[in-house]
């Protein structure tokens, strides 16, 4: 009399077994997408292939969407019916007061940080400086990217004002999408390299008086090729839709 139940349960558990897994393995692929969207690999506006993605990850349908539904509710993806999943574009305006913001905030840590950085911190940001340059010579560009961001949070954190600190990454995670989608571009890789030395320069000086000052130069060099590739993605995607239309 009690079997009917017991396989019910049954059916159930494994239901629930199922559905765990797929909610496990569509966090992951969420994570993995989320990590190409910001560091450029998917650029604004690429289009998502569910298949090619299915192949990549090694899944079906089913876990992929379900990361796709988490990014399209973080606003990274957009979702159009018939038309599928696109990397969401980039607001121009919001970007330019964005970096306009991050300017004044990297010269105040600047200015923090030459009086509190200690020791050990120019230990650690050596070592990563280090380990940046071994990147850019292995032409490891996503590593690099990664590296880099962690230099400029070592300098953050020895500024040693949390409230700066909050405000910072609350507005880095405004850009940088975009940061990684311009780290893509060889020749600001290049330039960019060059300006760490400049800002590791200045940290090794005594008291560090152009600290403030390489930092927001920096900030102004990164803001103008972002900006500048940013704004000629958006051109070719509107160009894109007036071929589109006369066609």
């Amino acid at each position: 009399m009690h079997f009917p139940i017991l396989v019910t349960s049954v059916t159930q558990t494994l239901s629930q077994t199922t559905r765990l897994r797929t909610l496990g393995m569509s966090a992951e692929i969420a994570a993995r997408l989320r990590t190409m969207i910001e560091e450029g690999e998917l650029p604004p506006g690429a289009r998502i292939d569910e298949r090619a993605f299915c192949e990549t990850f090694d899944v079906s349908k089913t876990p992929l969407r379900e990361a796709l539904k988490v990014l399209v509710s973080e606003g990274l993806v957009l979702h159009r019916q018939y038309i599928g999943y696109r990397v969401a574009p980039l607001d121009l305006e919001e970007l330019r007061a964005t970096f306009e913001t991050l300017h004044g905030l990297e010269a105040l840590a600047g200015e923090l940080a030459s009086q509190r950085l200690g020791t050990a911190d120019m230990v650690k940001l050596e070592r990563r400086h280090q380990a940046m340059i071994d990147a850019h010579a292995a032409g490891r560009r996503t590593e690099y990217f990664r590296i880099n961001q962690e230099i400029h949070q070592l300098i953050i954190d020895g500024a040693a004002n949390p409230v700066l600190a909050s405000v910072y990454a609350t507005l880095m995670s405004k850009v940088h999408r975009a940061r990684g989608a311009a780290n893509a571009d060889m020749l600001r890789w290049q330039e960019s390299h060059e300006e760490h030395e400049a800002i590791m320069a200045a940290l090794r000086e005594p008291g560090r008086p152009r600290l403030a000052q390489v930092l927001r130069w920096h900030s102004e060099n990164t803001a103008k090729e972002v900006l500048s590739v940013v704004e000629r993605s958006l051109a070719e995607s509107g160009r894109l839709v007036n071929s589109k239309t006369a066609a």
